[in-house]
Formats: structure tokens, sequence, C-alpha cells
């Protein structure tokens, strides 16, 4: 990677964290990503790379420092051991170096002991934890944020594969197991085609279904489902075993769903061959996977080898090259979204691909085309990695016809008519008419309804209903929505009116943090929107907030500061809020969202800085629970500095040039009177 001034690290950096969230939102929570896996490992890469090229600018809420989380409306359940991910590699020669590192990690002063490995298929589906105790099935947890998870098992008692009673000798009184819950091709297709029997939109592939599956409210409606699960992963507080595949064979014969697939390698080599087996075999599979997973064998060696901040060290995961095929290009279609950002989507000629038929693909933006010299009619190259969304990847040229044309991007608005304006920052052109653009209108609507915002029961399809009927133009039309209006709308009945309505009333009952993500304003999504909330406790507050006051919120750069300025400052913006605040909205942070505990940091200021046993946004939440306000940089007035492990050189040394008291973490537990015990940490 080229060396980049610091100054323009440090706005790549809060840009890829600001991407990277979005990113991690759209696949753990609402189970709709919008790239590929290998997009999203390319974006995590290149922050990784100048995390270590600027180690004073990675900070510990990095997404390469935590796992994404998929928590939703479940009950939230503390993980006994925290969940980690797991490091990835596209690169065979990595897999040489890891096993190097593995080498070093457990040789100490003198030679490495004898290891070998465990080689499993990384099946495509979502994280699930199961605890047993005393034979019977106690819990199920999802992997939520690493930390906590939801509370799922009234969903998993209905998944056919997983045990509700274990039988079999030796059973520990308690354990838990890890795997993943995953939806065969079988199932996959046959829900598509009922959502699309019903209008609906299909699944995007069988990881998205079995996430979106898992998760519904209604758990007989989840049983019909399909779903399937596989176990890869032991965790016991006495484990009575000396190898990982030991203590998956037990699980195998208590009962419990475990791959058959799964070989054991005695050197990389071997664990090497198997991959590029698998890489041929997997495509006759019944079910997803994209990889392979390589995982150190011996127990002993792995608790020697430990765990970074996000994932272990004693294992890494091969993940598959995006498959691709070639097909003609048929037509550009222009899509604008509800911040205006105008995408170009190619229409195909139908070619299949990893399991399903591609006819659309994204390309992105005006350089991406520009880049490819993309013409219509070309033949192009299609990727879909991970089996999300295809992207178009080249442009075979010895294909393309006499009569290709070069697309036009449009200079005006494709559905509004007004002139685009190009963003160079993020390299895209958006219509600036964000009033009266019909679709930016629609987009704000459903962002207004969705379900980690207002979570009003109505999907894309009602609101196009209600905006094409004149029924809604700003949000607080929704509020205003009588019986008389919705039964007029083709395919609504009694129960449905009764439904929406009844959602729309639930909704003012929605906490204030919600409601300001709700609002959509630009770059402030749902962290952002709760840090927000937490800090100035009002929307009052916030909307008159200066720029400087706006920056010492942690994490709030310059764009967002700016982006919330702007919004607050707009007049139809402030009549919108007024109505909002007419219908019931929270538009303050309830007493009991920041629950004290004690006093014991009253009237301290403090910082913190690396990494810690719970996440930034928990240990945040525990001093301001006991007292204490925690700021984003050291200064005079700063009563300690928190230090985790990775520390930002930076605060340390501002912190001993002012002779502020630097404390650990244990410190930190002392001095709120609590005693945390340390748990042997396992994937």
């Amino acid at each position: 990677m080229a060396k980049i001034s610091r100054k323009a690290a440090a706005e790549r950096i809060g840009l890829l964290k600001r991407e990277l969230e979005i990113h991690n939102r759209n696949y753990y929570v609402l189970s709709a990503p919008t790239i590929s896996d290998f997009e999203y490992d390319l974006l995590m890469q290149e922050l990784q790379n100048l995390e270590k090229m600027y180690p004073d600018l990675a900070s510990a809420d990095s997404p390469t420092r935590h796992v994404g989380s998929d928590l939703s409306g479940f009950e939230q359940v503390a993980h006994r051991y925290p969940m980690l991910s797991i490091s990835n590699t596209y690169s065979i020669d990595e897999l040489a170096e890891f096993n190097e590192r593995i080498a070093r990690g457990i040789a100490g002063d003198g030679n490495a002991p004898k290891y070998s490995f465990s080689c499993e298929l990384k099946f495509d589906g979502t994280a699930i934890c199961l605890t047993y105790r005393k034979g019977r099935l106690l819990r199920a947890l999802t992997r939520g944020d690493g930390a906590k998870g939801d509370d799922v098992t009234r969903n998993v008692v209905n998944i056919k594969a997983i045990p509700q009673q274990l039988h079999g000798d030796n059973i520990p009184e308690e354990f838990e197991i890890r795997g993943e819950i995953y939806m065969p091709f079988v199932a996959f297709e046959r829900l598509n085609a009922e959502k699309l029997d019903r209008g609906e939109t299909p699944f995007a592939n069988p990881r998205n279904a079995a996430s979106g599956s898992l998760k519904l409210q209604d758990p007989e409606e989840m049983s019909r489902r399909g779903l399937d699960c596989v176990l890869y992963h032991f965790i016991c507080e006495n484990n009575p075993f000396k190898t990982h595949i030991e203590a998956i064979q037990a699980a195998a014969s208590w009962g419990l769903p475990v791959s058959e697939y799964s070989r054991r390698g005695e050197n990389i080599d071997e664990a090497t061959a198997y991959i590029r087996e698998w890489d041929t075999r997997r495509k006759t599979l019944p079910f997803a996977t994209d990889g392979i997973v390589i995982k150190v064998n011996e127990l002993d060696l792995q608790r020697q080898l430990g765990f970074t901040a996000k994932s272990p060290r004693w294992a890494t995961a091969y993940k598959f090259k995006p498959e691709s095929a070639c097909t003609p290009l048929l037509s550009i279609d222009y899509q604008v979204g509800r911040t205006g950002a105008v995408t170009p989507v190619a229409n195909l000629s139908p070619v299949p691909l990893s399991g399903t038929t591609v006819k659309r693909a994204t390309l992105h933006n005006k350089d991406q085309m520009d880049l490819l010299d993309i013409h219509i009619g070309d033949w192009v190259y299609v990727e879909k990695g991970g089996e999300i969304i295809p992207k178009i990847t080249a442009v075979e040229l010895s294909k393309r016809p006499d009569d290709a044309q070069r697309p036009e991007f449009p200079k005006c608005c494709p559905d509004c008519g007004t002139p685009l304006v190009r963003d160079e920052e993020q390299s895209r052109h958006y219509c600036p008419n964000s009033d009266n653009c019909p679709e930016q209108i629609k987009g704000r609507f459903i962002h207004f309804i969705s379900r980690k915002a207002m979570d009003i029961l109505a999907g894309d399809a009602t609101i196009e209903q209600l905006y094409d009927r004149g029924f809604i133009r700003e949000l607080p039309d929704l509020y205003l929505l009588t019986p008389l209006q919705l039964v007029s709308l083709e395919g609504w009945q009694q129960k449905s009116v009764d439904n929406f309505l009844d959602s729309i009333n639930q909704s003012k009952n929605v906490p204030f943090e919600r409601v300001l993500y709700a609002l959509g304003i630009r770059h402030i999504g749902e962290t952002t929107a709760k840090m927000l909330a937490r800090h100035f406790g009002s929307l009052d507050k916030l909307a008159s907030a200066t720029r400087e006051e706006l920056l010492q919120v942690p994490d709030i750069g310059g764009i967002m500061a700016d982006a919330i300025i702007e919004w607050f400052a707009s007049e139809k913006h402030r009549r919108m809020l007024d109505s909002l605040r007419g219908v019931g909205l929270h538009f303050e942070a309830e007493a009991s969202d920041q629950e004290r505990l004690s006093d014991a940091l009253e009237g301290k200021t403090i910082v913190i800085s690396g990494n810690f046993s719970i996440s930034r946004e928990e240990m945040k939440n525990l001093i301001a629970a006991h007292g204490g306000k925690c700021t984003g940089s050291v200064s005079g007035s700063t009563s300690y500095l928190l230090a985790g492990e990775k520390m930002g050189p930076e605060k340390l040394r501002k912190a001993e040039k002012l002779g502020v008291e630097i404390i650990s973490e244990n410190d930190f537990y002392k001095l709120i009177g609590q005693q945390v015990a340390e748990p042997e940490i396992l994937f």
C-alpha cells in the first residue's frame, strides 16, 4: 500500500469505519448485505493497513477490533465466553505464514511441539451458541455483538437437527457448543418460490434466508423454513478432551449435529490439499459454503496461542474466490437512493452463478463504468462473492459488437429531473433535490419505518401505495392516516388496517435514540444516533449544539458535525420536527435509558483507550452508570486515562505530560466496587 499523508489517512479511516459499520448492519441485522464478502474484506484489509501505517489513528471501536452485531428485538443475554470472529485470507501463501506464526507462538525458547489441524468446511449460515445443562438444551444465543447475543431459544427448539435432550455417556454437567444455522438449497428455493408467488422480494442467498428466518417473531412460521444446523466448537469449564476433534466426535455421539466432511490434517500441506479438493467438490454440496476453516487441533496449544481482540490466533479461514460468469449486458438502469445517491445497475442476459440465476449487477458509480469502458451489448464478467449481490468486474473485449454504444451517465436525476451533483469524496453523483425527489422521499419513509428505527408494520410496497395515492409526503403524515384512507388501498382488509394503525400508535413509544436514527440525517447511523442521544439527552440540545460541541462527542468528526448542523438549519426540517413532537414522539432520553448504579465516579472525567474485556460502548455505559463522564481526548480536566491493550500512544504521551493518572481495567473495576473474573476465552 502506497504511503499517504496522515491527514489523508485519517479522513480515509473515518470513511472506511462508517462504510464498514453500514455493511455490518446490513449483513448482521438486516440480513440484506449490499456488497460481497470479498469486497467487504478488501475494505477491511485497507482499514487494517492504514491503521498499521498510523497506529495512533486506530481506535478501540474500529471494525478491525470487534465483530459485527446481529442484535435485534429479542431478549439479550451475555455470552459466558466472548463469541469472536475469525481471521480470513484468500491466499494459499498466507496459510504458510499462518502456520509459521503457530510454530513461533508455541515454540518458546525451544522447538515447537508437534501439532495437527482440524480442517472443516465453512458453512455459510448464521452463528449460534447452544448451552446444555444436565443433557438438556438450556439456551440458544446468536453471536450478537460478541459480548451478548439475542436469546432465540424459542425458535431453535423448532429446528429438527438440534436435540433438546442428549443421550450417551460422559456428558458434562454443563457446556456450550457453537456452530452455524443454515438453509439447504432445496429449502431456500422453496421459500423464495413462495415469496415470489406472494409478490414479495425473495432472499438474495441462503445465508440471508437463514438469518432472517431465525429472527422471526413467530416460532411456528420459523419451523416451516427448513433450517438445519452444524456444530463445530465445544466449550466446557473443565474440558475433558485433549483435542478439538475428540470433543466434536463426543458431541456427535450424544446426538448433536456435526459435519461429516471434516478431516484431520497432520501438517499445513495436508490442510492445503483439503482446501484444493473442496474448492471443486463444494459445488456438488446441497448447501452453501464459502471457505475452509483450519484450526490447531490440540486444545492445550489453542490455550497457549490465545487470541487477539477480535479473533483466535489458532484458527483461520481460507475464503474461496468469487465465482464468475460471462454474459451480455442488455441495458443500464439508474436508481436513486434515500440519500440521493444515483447507482447504475446493469440488466443482464440471465446466467447461472453460485446456485442462482443472475439478471442484474451493480456498477457502483460512473468512475467504475469509465474504468471498465463498458458498452451496451458488451459481454461482461460477473462475480458473486459469497453469493451476495453480483457485480461486473471486467469486459470481454473480443466479443464487443460493432454497434455497441457507450452509455451516457445521466446529468439529471432520473426520477425528478434535477441536475445531479458529484460528491468527489465518495466518487458518486447524487440528486440535491432531497425535499421533492419522489424516490428520496419514499426512501426516507422506508428508513423511518424500519425495524431498528420506528418499527412500523409496513414495507416498501405499502410506502409505494401511500405515496402514489398522495397520502404521505412528509414523515408526520404517517400519523395522520385514517382507516378510511387505508381501507381504500388495493389489497387492504380491516385487519390489515387495524394492525398497521396499531403499529403506528406503538411507534410513539420508541426511545429518543431510535427516533433520532429514524430521521435519516446524513452520515448518522444507529450507533452514532445512540451516542448523540446519550451525550445531549434531548433533540433540542442537539439541534442547538455548535460544531465545537458536536466534535466533543467521541467519534463525531467534521463531516458528521457539518451534516447535523446543516440538517437542523433547514426550516422545513424544523417544521417537521414540531409536527412529530405534536403527535407524541420521544425527543428526550428517558432517565431509565441510563440506569445509575452508583456515585463512585461522580465528578470524574475519564478517557478510554485500547481494547478491553468488554466493548468500548459497554465501557462508556459503565462509566456513566457510576456517575462518570467519558470524553474522547485527554486534557487538564481529565481524571483518569483508562488504558487497555494496545492503547493509543498519543493519548498516553499527553496523559503523562499533563500528569493524568493512568489506570488499568482492573483498577477501574476496583474504583466502582466490581470484581470481574477473567473467563477462559475460547472461540
